[in-house]
């Protein structure tokens, strides 16, 4: 069994132990912990990805709950070494949880906790950033000019596209597709076509007051239309972000027939998760269309990319950071500790995880509730009418 090679403690003698399987940026998530009379263990093995033994080794023989990352396998053997320890909770520090059983979570009776709601404009904002670095070629021009090839200005030199008055389509018009859509449309006066499963009402009045709004001042007003499919988006958009939730219906949703359909120098960007993306096919089609350009922040078989498309100079492509603004991963840090500190001391669910700011003001205490429980109502755990 592997052991860790390292821990850094908090309040030693706390009644509870809770433990977290990486450092998280911030204190204060460690302070609101301490604070209640828990002992904090934090794992500061030099290992990037912990495996189901180190996290079992972790657990030991008593752990009230567990604070894991989005990279771990957290299924039947370690919701059973956690309730083996008497641990009723864990909490992803992330909105999403792929990598958790729920069911299992389930079986053994552990609540398991997200942190959506504090990554919705951040993550919107990155898929903003590579949607330009790939229309500008930034990524492309910042090399050349590093590698001292630069001699002068060339009427050629790295033309890319210009965003205004085109067309952005957003596949998922949830929080942060919306966030995404708002940015690029009020950002860059594009039109807007989008697909979703639900009328985003929002977000078409906004747009349709920001046309207003252009109207009168004598400029060309925005539009938007709400696609019948996502091949209609696909189609017609000279720039796409996807935004869906991943599941057996939205693996590989964009493989080489979808690819086939899009413009030829269009640019499609993903924050959202890297199997919702065939990545071979991508590869294929980057090669054979080079003014198709893609911006990546999520990878299909994450760590890794598949072969070929490291040397791609038309793809734009970060190590999964969409959430990585110090105001939103200190966020995430405490809501996943407050997911814990919740269960453990028989608080409520939150009845709206997507309203945190109650538990982010660091001038007032926390509601005493979990902020998000994804299986609060399979627990039959009571709901918060705070």
């Amino acid at each position: 069994m592997a052991k860790p090679v390292s821990i850094e403690v908090y309040n030693p003698s706390g009644k509870y132990r809770v433990v977290s399987t990486k450092s998280m940026p911030g204190t204060r998530w460690i302070n609101l912990l301490v604070e209640q009379d828990c002992r904090v263990e934090i794992c500061t093995q030099n290992k990037t990805i912990l495996s189901v033994d180190d996290i079992i080794a972790l657990i030991g023989d008593k752990c009230d709950g567990v604070i894991g990352q989005l990279t771990e396998d957290w299924g039947e053997t370690l919701f059973s070494a956690l309730s083996k320890a008497g641990g009723k909770a864990f909490s992803n520090m992330a909105v999403g949880y792929n990598n958790v059983d729920v069911n299992a979570a389930n079986k053994y009776g552990v609540a398991v906790g997200n942190t959506p709601g504090v990554l919705t404009e951040t993550t919107a904002e990155l898929a903003a950033s590579l949607s330009l670095a790939a229309a500008r070629r930034i990524v492309e021009a910042d090399e050349f000019m590093r590698a001292g090839l630069y001699e002068g200005w060339l009427p050629h030199l790295f033309v890319g596209n210009l965003l205004k008055g085109q067309t952005v389509g957003v596949i998922g018009a949830g929080r942060i597709g919306s966030a995404y859509a708002r940015m690029m449309v009020e950002g860059f006066k594009m039109n807007l076509i989008y697909f979703d499963l639900y009328q985003s009402t929002r977000l078409e009045k906004f747009v349709t007051a920001y046309g207003e709004f252009l109207k009168a001042n004598g400029e060309q007003p925005v539009t938007w239309k709400r696609a019948a499919s996502m091949d209609e988006v696909l189609q017609q958009a000279d720039l796409i972000s996807l935004h869906p939730i991943l599941d057996k219906t939205t693996y590989h949703l964009v493989n080489k027939e979808r690819l086939s359909m899009m413009k030829k120098e269009a640019i499609l960007i993903n924050c959202s998760r890297g199997a919702v993306i065939d990545e071979v096919a991508l590869v294929e089609h980057l090669k054979a269309n080079p003014m198709f350009r893609v911006g990546l922040d999520v990878f299909e078989d994450e760590p890794f990319m598949k072969p070929g498309l490291a040397d791609m100079k038309n793809a734009v492509v970060v190590p999964h950071i969409a959430s990585a603004s110090k105001w939103t991963r200190e966020g995430m840090a405490t809501l996943a500790a407050l997911n814990v500190l919740g269960k453990i001391k028989g608080y409520p669910a939150w009845a709206d995880p997507n309203r945190v700011e109650p538990f982010l003001n660091e001038n007032a205490p926390p509601p005493a509730a979990c902020p998000s429980i994804v299986n609060a109502k399979a627990l039959s755990l009571p709901v918060s009418k705070l």
